[in-house]
């Protein structure tokens, strides 16, 4: 197809729900939660300690640090207000890899250039992706094309533009999974509570995770075997839908499987989990659930939705869930096969593991930063960024 635009709804106070007729709701089973299959560290998660040690400073807020697997062991460093800076053995690489602050619309807290993400064939074609708010306050996602150390800023290939409602819940991560599709996460439009029922509305590409196929079609196809491809009146991009802000999610670079951490609203913060080869299509509950509880605070049913592995609550400390990765580095063993994730406003950071015995889920320790975001290298070593001192970190056993 074309680039896609998604109109915006009007964000005024009261707004009815977009209603969904029974007809257009989307018939894929859920996926049942299982736990992953490989084998994790059996390290008693009482004993996990973690620290940081910083990598690079002088970071203006910084949105994500990551990677393009390209042999070369750079570090890509994004910056909220449009610029994507390389590190390079610690020091940071001038003039910067792309520079498009004039297009970047970063007023509100939770808009700005959120994310990139490298094709896998990136040393072949040079080809990445950025998720940035326009100047109007939509989503636009866009291919670019790099040679070297520099971008082509004339290069740019807009693939989608999707209509924002409110400034906030701009999700805005992107991420190629091992079957090379290109994700894209979707926030429900902002405000509080849904108001406009997007995560629920199977014809908006709000309040969910999105699969294309960059490799094909003008600008992407939608993979033949997304779940919904065959059914009428729903998006066909969509992979899976019921999120509220699914800020950051990763997939584990050893078996394949889908961590997404979903930014809860006033209670909850909550993480899901999808095994590699699963067929899409789950419904992760929000505005219905919030976490395990009703959202609206009456009884609800479950029924159709796929609850979450681990729930963390407001009144433990915490406001923000940061996704973060599972560990599949080489320098510290004890950490396989552990998710490793945080919160913004405490910098709390927890552990969560899955295995035939269900799932386990601790607080470890403390960073005194404001996490953004975590991130990997080539290696598989961890890093995360503090959105407010600008300092990138490595994690560490500690």
């Amino acid at each position: 197809p074309a680039a896609t635009v998604v109109p915006s709804p009007q964000a005024t106070a009261g707004s009815a729900p977009t209603s969904t007729a029974a007809s257009s709701v989307p018939t894929t089973a859920p996926v049942p939660t299982r736990a992953p299959s490989t084998p994790v560290s059996a390290i008693d998660l009482a004993n996990v300690r973690l620290a940081i040690t910083p990598l690079a400073e002088g970071f203006e807020r910084p949105t994500q640090v990551t990677h393009a697997n390209d042999g070369s062991g750079r570090l890509f460093i994004v910056e909220q207000a449009g610029v994507i800076w390389i590190v390079r053995e610690g020091r940071r690489v001038e003039p910067p890899l792309l520079d498009i602050r004039a297009i970047v619309g970063a007023q509100g807290n939770e808009q700005g250039l959120l994310s990139v993400a490298f094709h896998p064939d990136f040393t072949e074609n040079g080809r990445f992706f950025v998720n940035y708010t326009g100047r109007d306050g939509s989503t636009v996602v866009a291919e670019y094309s790099a040679s070297g150390d520099r971008a082509d800023a004339q290069s740019a290939l807009v693939l989608l533009t999707i209509g924002q409602p409110a400034a906030n819940h701009n999700g805005g991560l992107l991420k190629f999974g091992p079957d090379g599709m290109l994700y894209i996460g979707m926030g429900d439009g902002g405000r509080a509570g849904d108001p406009w029922g997007n995560s629920q509305n199977p014809q908006a590409l709000l309040g969910k995770l999105l699969r294309i196929d960059v490799d094909s079609g003008a600008p992407y196809t939608v993979p033949a075997d997304n779940p919904f491809v065959q059914q009428q009146d729903v998006r066909a991009e969509i992979w899976a839908w019921g999120l509220r802000n699914p800020w950051r999610f990763s997939f584990d670079r050893l078996t394949g499987d889908l961590y997404i951490a979903d930014v809860g609203q006033n209670a909850y913060e909550e993480v899901h989990f999808q095994a590699a080869g699963a067929a899409g299509g789950a419904n992760y509950g929000w505005n219905t659930f919030e976490g395990n509880s009703c959202f609206s605070g009456s009884n609800c049913s479950a029924e159709g939705f796929v609850p979450p592995v681990a729930v963390y609550a407001h009144s433990e400390g915490g406001c923000s869930i940061t996704g973060g990765y599972v560990y599949r580095g080489s320098a510290f063993p004890n950490l396989s096969g552990l998710y490793i994730y945080s919160d913004y406003c405490t910098g709390n950071v927890w552990a969560l593991r899955g295995d035939s015995a269900g799932w386990q889920n601790r607080m470890v320790t403390q960073f005194r930063i404001n996490p953004t975001s975590f991130g990997e290298d080539e290696a598989g070593e961890l890093y995360v960024v503090d959105g407010n001192g600008g300092t990138v970190y490595r994690v560490v056993e500690g």
